[in-house]
């Protein structure tokens, strides 16, 4: 009877199971043409998908047992001159950035400049977070910034500036004063007692690396992450240069018309200011991966890695990671959105398998959601 069980099952698998794609070519193909199926978007393939949601470019790269299976772009990157995405366009990678930025962070913890839980105002030179009621007992530290359990109110999310305008410095933002356009950074519960996604504290968090270093922030991220993993083709600068921004996606609304200028500035760097491709996004994903098993230790030592993906306790972050369980699948990554632009990175824990995709459109989120839900059908990670 056991036998007879054992051989429905197999049966029934090779009977209602598709075929897994067996060739690059053809994973791409199940992502890109109609699927089975009676969800809303089933019918289209990914160019009129693109189309219905009014994202006009994109820029995708997957990862698979620990290297890059493929990468492609997909439609335009600017609408107002034609030019098309390729795996070099830059795009946006907004709160993507926060992830680099705790890189960072730990490479000075690892370094013995500061520890994941000093004062924060220990470390910091050329601004102190006020005195609160809220942090009598139990101050700031690094790993409450890095995770978004520091007590800060401020919610931000940053809008960037108009490249003619006037760019406030990380204290005016931190202080909310002219010319920058959001509010005070300000304490609202105590540090570790609830989770609230703070861009301010990352702000915070950056103006310590550079207090503690003497290094503007982008320097120690050309150090630290783009030039040992040969990411060429990202950077940190605000505004982009003129070199660059040659073959930069532009932001478009939600009905994918182009913006009233290409893109937004940010001087908040280690929160919202990060260029890059979907493939230097897989490269930093792939050796994080690696250091995880202690393969590649190119940025971070293996144990550094192991507590920046492991969560603080609170909430669902770790150390600038946001992580997720399915099942019993540990998953880490982030999520990003700027004014005109959408991206996703994210990876599993030990698999060594994920994606990164950057869109130049306002629903670029929604675009990603669907290929999220082919790739998983496609490639069956979690089987």
């Amino acid at each position: 009877m056991q036998h007879l069980l054992i051989l429905l099952i197999i049966v029934s698998v090779s009977v209602f199971a598709e075929p897994a794609p067996e060739r690059v070519k053809d994973f791409i193909l199940a992502i890109e043409n109609p699927q089975s199926g009676d969800n809303e978007y089933d019918a289209l393939t990914l160019a009129e998908l693109m189309e219905k949601l009014g994202v006009p470019g994109m820029s995708i790269a997957l990862v698979n047992d620990f290297s890059i299976h493929w990468a492609k772009g997909y439609g335009i990157a600017d609408s107002k001159t034609g030019a098309k995405v390729d795996t070099s366009t830059l795009f946006q990678a907004a709160s993507i950035s926060k992830a680099v930025a705790a890189v960072v962070t730990l490479k000075q913890v690892e370094a013995g400049h500061f520890s994941l839980d000093d004062d924060i105002n220990s470390i910091l030179k050329s601004w102190q977070l006020p005195d609160s009621k809220f942090t009598k007992n139990q101050a700031v530290t690094p790993r409450a910034l890095t995770s978004h359990t520091s007590g800060l109110g401020d919610g931000f999310g940053f809008p960037g500036y108009h490249p003619d305008d006037l760019v406030p410095t990380k204290v005016q933002i931190l202080m909310g004063e002219s010319p920058s356009n959001v509010g005070p950074v300000l304490m609202s519960m105590p540090p570790f007692v609830s989770m609230k996604y703070s861009g301010g504290g990352v702000t915070l968090m950056q103006l310590a690396v550079e207090d503690a270093t003497g290094k503007p922030f982008s320097t120690l991220a050309q150090d630290i992450v783009f030039a040992p993993l040969d990411m060429s083709n990202s950077t940190f600068e605000q505004p982009l240069s003129k070199l660059r921004d040659q073959n930069a996606a532009r932001a478009h609304d939600k009905k994918g018309e182009a913006m009233n200028t290409k893109w937004h500035v940010y001087p908040e760097l280690a929160a919202a200011g990060l260029w890059t491709t979907p493939t230097d996004l897989a490269t930093f994903l792939i050796e994080v991966q690696q250091s995880v098993h202690d393969r590649s230790n190119l940025m971070l030592k293996q144990s550094t890695v192991q507590e920046m993906l492991s969560p603080v306790g609170i909430g669902d972050y770790g150390i600038g990671f946001a992580l997720s369980k399915r099942g019993q699948e540990w998953s880490f990554g982030h999520t990003g959105g700027n004014w005109g632009y959408r991206s996703v990175l994210s990876g599993h824990k030990l698999k060594g398998y994920g994606l990164a995709i950057l869109t130049n459109g306002a629903r670029g989120r929604e675009l990603i959601a669907e290929i999220r839900r082919r790739v998983d059908r496609a490639y069956r990670w979690e089987e």
